[in-house]
């Protein structure tokens, strides 16, 4: 099979990079033929034989809605004189202009800009407004992007249903969870001195990007009032953050850690007792699955996807993220019982198992094997249309 995958970047330590990273990987482990259309690729990919990277340079224009468009231009230019040469092609929701075979959507621009903590509703200036018109350029590309894929993959059941909710046909959608390194998230003993960490007392993890309320730890700040027995390590560039202030204002500074970034999250996770995520979006976050797989208990909320992978034995799915008591009766309820913080634990890297980074890549290039397949005993020669065009909100671009 030769596959195309279009991205901007397939390598580690990038959410969607990470996915179509190892997707690459399980498709060069079964002889298939890869072009990748991305501005970085791994040096280990670019090095593979069976590997042919065409790169797209957009580095150095001046903001992401400017890179991202020339990066769809010139991705879509290349497939219109190239598709015939490719089996099928993979694109990553509004990455390109051109249609695809298979889209993987990692995120709904539609969704996001219908939610209260979107940047536009809690920045009123010039950065709001530009984050508003980014994401409904983005809204409107998308739709048309998944209507003209033969198939359309959601990472989570939450965005399957956001997919539908913008009239994705539920016969074309496929659920394939992201994936997570077992070996390098696992549970593990520690030294909390040496990460910096509290000792000796029950301690909460909270990770993500704290500069604005999306994630939602203002809510776990609010909630930690009513449990006085537990610490809580943030882990999250305090950089223009809010929160450090609000702990403070609430009387947490002696049991909230700010950490700051940190490359050893890994270590982090082995080192805590349980992890809360209630964000008020999220696709399908890796930082959840990666807290499975290091054996900690789960406390999130229905808003962020994966959260289905949360089973009552290994975690609390609370229903509304900004529902405080409810979240502070979730924490009491592990802090005063040790021994089920450890049942969930076990229960949650049992669960993280069924996920892990090889898994989900087989699981993807399966589905490449089988529209192939289909695709041999029908009459067209490709999945894709040899024609076709993707209206922008500003104009008509030519794809394929």
């Amino acid at each position: 099979m030769k596959l195309c995958i279009v991205t901007h970047k397939i390598k580690k330590g990038d959410g969607q990079g990470r996915v179509n990273y190892e997707v690459a990987k399980e498709a060069i482990r079964r002889g298939h033929h890869l072009t990748l259309l991305a501005s970085e690729i791994a040096p280990e990919l670019e090095q593979n034989s069976k590997v042919n990277w065409i790169q797209i340079p957009v580095k150095g224009y001046p903001t992401e809605f400017i890179r991202n468009f020339l990066f769809a231009k010139k991705s879509a230019d290349w497939l219109r004189q190239n598709r015939f040469g490719l089996d099928l092609v993979k694109v990553n929701g509004a990455i390109t202009i051109a249609a695809a075979d298979v889209n993987a959507v990692h995120f709904v621009h539609s969704s996001w800009l219908r939610s209260p903590v979107h940047i536009s509703r809690i920045r009123r200036d010039a950065y709001g407004l530009y984050q508003w018109l980014f994401t409904a350029v983005n809204a409107y590309w998308e739709k048309q992007a998944f209507q003209k894929a033969k198939v359309v993959i959601a990472v989570s059941e939450k965005v399957a249903q956001e997919l539908v909710n913008i009239g994705v046909p539920r016969a074309t959608i496929r659920v394939i969870v992201n994936g997570v390194d077992l070996q390098e998230f696992a549970p593990g003993e520690v030294s909390r001195q040496k990460l910096g960490l509290p000792e000796n007392v029950t301690l909460a993890l909270f990770a993500g990007d704290i500069r604005t309320p999306r994630k939602n730890l203002d809510t776990v700040l609010q909630a930690l009032v009513n449990v006085p027995d537990l610490h809580l390590a943030v882990v999250g560039n305090p950089e223009d953050s809010p929160f450090p202030q609000l702990a403070a204002s609430l009387g947490l500074t002696e049991r909230v850690h700010f950490v700051g970034y940190r490359r050893d999250i890994a270590d982090i996770m082995r080192a805590v007792d349980l992890f809360v995520f209630p964000s008020r979006y999220e696709a399908c976050t890796l930082v959840l699955l990666e807290a499975l797989a290091s054996g900690l208990p789960v406390i999130t909320a229905t808003a962020t996807g994966g959260a289905e992978l949360v089973t009552p034995e290994c975690g609390i799915v609370l229903p509304d993220s900004d529902d405080i008591d409810a979240l502070s009766a979730a924490l009491l309820s592990l802090v005063k019982e040790s021994s089920l913080m450890q049942q969930m634990g076990a229960a949650a890297r049992t669960v993280a198992e069924n996920h892990s980074w090889t898994t989900m890549a087989q699981t993807y290039v399966d589905l490449f094997e089988e529209l192939i397949q289909h695709e041999e005993h029908s009459s067209h020669p490709h999945l894709s249309p040899s024609s076709g065009s993707i209206t922008l909100p500003f104009g008509t671009a030519s794809a394929n």
